[in-house]
C-alpha cells in the first residue's frame, strides 16, 4: 500500500510538518522565530500542525481509494475524511488563528 502525505503550516508559515496517512511525521521545519515563545507553546503547535498535515494526507488517501473504486462506506468506515471536510476545518482555523505581526518577513 503506498502511503500519501501531505504538509500543513501555521499561519505564518513558521512551522510546516509533513506527515503520512498513518500519521508518521517525515519532516519538520521550525523557525527560529517560534523558538521565543519556549518549548511547551512549540511542542503544542507542532502538534496541531502535524494532526492537520495527517488529516490532509488521509484525505488524499481516501481520494486516491475512491479513485480505485473502494465505496465509500467502506472507506468512512475506514474514518477516512473527505477532501470537502478537511478543507472546511482548515477555513474554520484560519478564522480563529491570529494573525501574524506583520505579512512582510526580514531579509
Amino acid at each position: 500500500m503506498i502511503e500519501s502525505t501531505a504538509w500543513a503550516a501555521t499561519r505564518t508559515d513558521s512551522v510546516r510538518v509533513q506527515a503520512t496517512s498513518g500519521g508518521v511525521p517525515t519532516s519538520v521545519h521550525i523557525d527560529s522565530r517560534e523558538l521565543r515563545f519556549g518549548g511547551t507553546e512549540l511542542a503544542k503547535t507542532i502538534l496541531e500542525v502535524h494532526a492537520r498535515a495527517t488529516q490532509s494526507a488521509m484525505a488524499r488517501h481516501r481520494t486516491r481509494l475512491e479513485r480505485d473504486g473502494m465505496p465509500a462506506d467502506v472507506l468512512d468506515r475506514l474514518g477516512l475524511p473527505r477532501e470537502s471536510t478537511v478543507a472546511d476545518a482548515e477555513n474554520e482555523l484560519l478564522g480563529t488563528e491570529p494573525a501574524p505581526v506583520s505579512w512582510m518577513k526580514s531579509l
